[in-house]
């Protein structure tokens, strides 16, 4: 992959052993996604879909009115804030994707 701010991005050609490597627009690379953009946007919106899922999956516990409001705070700060925010740290953070967030 070639990391670019131009609209179309250049070709790059690299061969091992003589076979020429498939350059591509985003892989994963460690849980996060990178694209050749440069930006992050992919990375948010799938982050903020897995924090969705989990979130639907501890629902239950987490709306529940017979535990205190405090252990629903800690429940949601365990398992559902470290999917969203991982990798954050190296995010470049738009005000559009702020409000999101």
């Amino acid at each position: 992959m070639l990391i670019s701010r131009k609209q179309e991005s250049p070709k790059c050609y690299i061969f091992i052993n003589k076979v020429k490597l498939k350059q591509t627009e985003k892989f994963k690379y460690l849980g996060t996604i990178i694209s050749n953009d440069g930006k992050t946007n992919r990375e948010i919106s799938a982050r903020t879909a897995q924090a969705k899922i989990n979130f639907q999956k501890i629902k239950t516990t987490l709306t529940n009115k017979h535990i205190s409001i405090e252990t629903r705070k800690r429940a949601l700060q365990c398992y559902i804030e470290p999917v969203l925010m991982y990798g954050c740290e190296a995010w470049t953070i738009s005000k559009q994707i702020q409000n999101k967030l």
